[in-house]
Order: C-alpha cells, then structure tokens, then sequence
C-alpha cells in the first residue's frame, strides 16, 4: 500500500482576501495601525547592534529611538505578528500536509542560484521597506484600507512593478 498522503487544499482565496481585510481593519480599530511586517526587521535589527555596539547604537539617531529609556525594541506587537505568522505558517503546513523542507526552483536553475536570487530580492525588498517607511503590506494594504490615496498608488506601484519584472524573470521558475 502507498504511504501518499494528497495535501489538504487551501482556503478559497477570495475568502483568505476578505479575512485578511477584516484582520487589517480589527488591527486598525483595536490599535490604530495597520498590519506590517517591517518594523519587525527593524526591531531584530536595532537589538542585535545594541546587543553587538551598544555605543555606536546609543550615540546613533536612529537606533537611540528605539531603546531609549531602557525600552526593549522586541517588545512590539509587531514582533508578535511576524512570530505569529511565522509559526502559524508552519502550523498550516503541517495540519494540511504541506510542510515539506525542500527548495523549490525549476530545472533550468540550480539550488545555489534559486538561494542567491531570493536573498538578493529579499534585501532589496528590505531596502525598499526602510526608504519607504514601510514594508508592501503597510504601504499597500493598510493604506488601501485607511482608502489612502497613497495606499492605492502603492499597490498599483508594487503590482505593477511585479508584473513588468515577472517577465524577465521568469525563465528561473517556469
């Protein structure tokens, strides 16, 4: 007898998308803010150069803002969320059979070259969320929430930009 397992399906997208709307909006009324994951990044970040250069961190406008007066920056809501998201990814996989620790790349790349292209998209994405003040799903979809004109222009921006650079990179998944 085969052990194959078939994975449990998903949740329907559209009904994904509208509870993610209703959490942003719960975010906004329960803390005035939107969701995003950015300030996470820049909470782990600002610990590890005080834990590593506590002087330069102290005597630096940027990171003296957030550990002044002793104040711990891991102790941000949205250091939860990203744990909380995180973890929740790895409880959703299991429960539906997905978790499966493996890279997947198509077979016209190696592995190496599928990690060097995520790491570079990744601190480019992180650039762009500190020169931005926000990371896509605080620019994007809270301000689309909030009815920003911004957030708006945001997402048309980030998809838009997406869409036109799929294209050039395709060849490495397809």
């Amino acid at each position: 007898m085969d052990n194959y397992r078939e994975p449990k399906k998903y949740m329907n997208p559209y009904l994904a998308g509208f509870i993610l709307g209703l959490v942003i909006l719960a975010a906004f009324y329960f803390t005035g803010r939107g969701v995003g994951a950015s300030g996470a990044v820049k909470s782990t970040v600002t610990t590890v150069v005080h834990t590593v250069a506590p002087k330069h961190a102290e005597n630096s406008h940027f990171y003296s803002g957030y550990i002044k007066k002793g104040k711990n920056p891991m102790n941000a809501w949205l250091v939860f969320e990203v744990l909380g998201l995180i973890f929740g990814g790895l409880i959703s996989g299991a429960l539906s059979g997905r978790l499966k620790l493996k890279l997947d790349h198509s077979p016209k790349i190696t592995s190496k070259k599928r990690i060097i292209i995520a790491v570079i998209g990744g601190a480019l994405t992180g650039i762009g969320a500190a020169l931005g003040r926000g990371c896509t799903s605080g620019a994007a979809l809270s301000g689309m929430i909030a009815l920003s004109t911004a957030g708006f222009i945001s997402f048309l921006a980030i998809f838009g930009t997406a869409f036109v650079f799929a294209y050039f990179f395709r060849k490495n998944w397809i």
